[in-house]
C-alpha cells in the first residue's frame, strides 16, 4: 500500500474516526459495525482500521473523562454518594482502575470514564487503560471478520 491509497481512501478511514469518537462520548454510535464494513471491504490494511478506530475511541472516552475531571473540580465528593444515583462512581471507587479496561462497554463505559475523571484518577494510568481495552476490543472484530 503505498501514501496515494491513503489519501483516496481517507473519507472512509476519517469517518471511521469520527464514528469511533463519537461512539465513545456520551453519545450512541456504531463504531463496530462501520470498522466491520471497512475490513470485510478490504480497501485498507486491517492494522490500518484498528488504529485508527482505536485512536478515535480512545480520544473520545478521553474527552468523557476530561468532562468528568471538570465536573468533579465543580461538583465536588464533599459526601457519601447514593450507590443507586451515582452507580458508575460508586463502581468505579470500589473497583479502581482494572474497570477501565471496560470502557469499551455499551453505555456503562461511558460512564466509568466519566466517573474515573470525576474521581481524579490519573491522566496517563486512565489513558492507557482505556486505550487497552479499547484496541483489545477492537482487535477482536478485525480478527473475526478479516479474510
Amino acid at each position: 500500500m503505498v501514501w496515494t491509497d491513503y489519501v483516496d481512501g481517507s473519507s472512509a478511514l476519517w469517518g471511521l474516526f469520527v464514528s469511533a469518537f463519537v461512539s465513545s462520548t456520551l453519545a450512541p454510535g456504531g463504531s463496530e459495525a462501520v470498522l466491520g464494513y471497512l475490513v470485510k471491504q478490504s480497501a485498507h490494511e486491517p492494522t490500518l482500521l484498528l488504529f485508527v478506530a482505536t485512536l478515535g475511541n480512545t480520544l473520545g472516552a478521553l474527552t468523557t473523562w476530561v468532562l468528568g475531571y471538570w465536573a468533579g473540580l465543580r461538583f465536588p465528593a464533599d459526601r457519601p454518594l447514593d450507590p443507586k444515583r451515582h452507580k458508575a462512581i460508586v463502581t468505579v471507587q470500589k473497583w479502581g482502575m482494572p474497570l477501565l479496561l471496560l470502557s469499551w462497554l455499551p453505555v456503562v463505559g461511558d460512564g466509568f470514564c466519566f466517573a474515573a475523571g470525576w474521581l481524579k484518577l490519573p491522566f496517563w494510568t486512565s489513558l492507557l487503560a482505556m486505550a487497552v481495552g479499547k484496541l483489545g476490543r477492537y482487535a477482536a472484530i478485525t480478527y473475526a471478520l478479516s479474510s
